[in-house]
């Protein structure tokens, strides 16, 4: 483990003392950045691996990619019961946080960078939060960013996206990624018109996506099963994608295009959100007129 206090004279003084970096195969923080091609920016552990899978998949046994995520909050406000029931919000920052290093090891990830912040920070101080994130993609060049949909139900998700979107637009055109994908967590992006639907495969390695999920412990004990649900998601989305053609992948999640954000800095994230929902409206009115 590398504490973020251990990066004070590299002027990256991220959310201390409570942030923490880990980088599994030992290499400095500065080459673990530079590195980066994928890189996911998740709300809670467990995020960037339901969300970001493609990414870590793409990076997993490639000599030339590299898999960054960045996990925003502490963990404090998860839900618990069975083995966890009793946990203080203390103990579930500690466990948490090192299944998401667990995780990173097992997904031979080139950094996690957990920053440790409440969801209320996020919500009420999101500068803070936004200049950490800026700190980070400011020393990268990633070519795929995976982020929170903006059709999320989760406030925190939404909360998180907003500041990474201000982060990213912050880095523009200095960094000008090729895909920025909005992924789905607590909403499936099925029901998006088709050809505003990205396909994203997550059937490679299908052990080590088994791995990582069984890595979350504290929330599949306590009776949330994502492992399960996550996996339904994928098997389902390419059966239903189309009833006129066999099945194209085995396992996909949807995302949707998050670059016209970057491209339209005046586009607010509602509007756009909004878009796609009219979209989808006047699709299901032409279908049945």
């Amino acid at each position: 483990m590398i504490l973020a206090t251990d990066f004070v004279d590299m002027n990256f003084k991220l959310n201390l003392p409570t942030a923490d970096i880990l980088i599994p195969d030992g290499v400095s923080l500065a080459n673990a950045l530079v590195r980066t091609t994928h890189f996911a920016i998740g709300a809670h552990q467990d995020d960037l691996e339901f969300m970001a899978y493609h990414g870590i998949a793409e990076c997993h046994e490639a000599n030339d990619k590299w898999f960054l995520g960045i996990t925003v909050t502490d963990g404090a406000g998860s839900a618990r019961s069975g083995n966890y029931a009793n946990y203080s919000d203390q103990q579930m920052r500690d466990v948490r946080r090192e299944e998401q290093r667990t995780a990173a090891i097992i997904g031979k990830f080139s950094a996690v960078i957990q920053l440790g912040y409440s969801s209320a920070t996020v919500r009420d101080a999101k500068a803070q939060v936004v200049s950490d994130l800026t700190k980070i993609l400011e020393r990268t060049n990633p070519q795929e960013i995976y982020l929170h949909n903006p059709l999320d139900k989760h406030r925190t998700h939404l909360e998180v996206l907003d500041a990474s979107i201000q982060a990213l637009r912050a880095c523009v055109p200095a960094k000008a990624p090729r895909a920025v994908y909005g992924c789905e967590v607590w909403r499936g992006l099925d029901w998006l018109n088709d050809d505003e639907k990205i396909l994203l495969d997550t059937g490679r390695y299908p052990e080590l996506a088994e791995k990582l999920h069984a890595v979350f412990d504290s929330q599949i004990g306590s009776g949330k099963r994502y492992d399960l649900a996550i996996q339904g998601r994928w098997r389902a989305n390419p059966t239903f994608s189309n009833p006129h053609q066999i099945d194209p992948l085995m396992r996909t999640a949807y995302a949707i295009d998050l670059l016209p954000l970057l491209h339209n800095p005046k586009l607010t994230i509602s509007d756009f959100a909004l878009a796609a929902v009219d979209r989808f409206r006047a699709s299901v009115k032409a279908d049945l007129t």
